[in-house]
């Protein structure tokens, strides 16, 4: 039994290391016309949200950052989305 508690420890241990090496990868195919779900499920939540337009009747616009990852740790990715769509992507090189 011990052998087993191990060896779901061990999986369990390891599943954050994997998820976030796909996180890394994942962030250069994010493409224009994307939904705003599909990125989330992509690469999950942002680092920083920023609201660049907000007002009752007009499409909400805003910008994701998500920051350099461990896989990935000099570009850092910003994606603009209007009315839940992507209009931009940007992967910076950030020293």
């Amino acid at each position: 039994m011990s052998i087993v508690k191990f060896l779901v420890a061990t999986v369990l241990s390891a599943a954050p290391v994997f998820a976030l090496a796909v996180d890394a990868r994942d962030r250069s195919f994010i493409s224009l016309g994307m939904a705003e779900g599909e990125v989330l499920f992509k690469i999950g939540t942002p680092d920083h949200e920023a609201f660049i337009q907000d007002v009752k009747g007009r499409p909400e616009e805003k910008t994701w950052t998500y920051f350099p990852h461990s896989r990935d740790p000099q570009t850092l990715t910003i994606i603009t989305l209007r009315a839940g769509v992507v209009t931009s992507v940007e992967r910076k090189i950030a020293r």
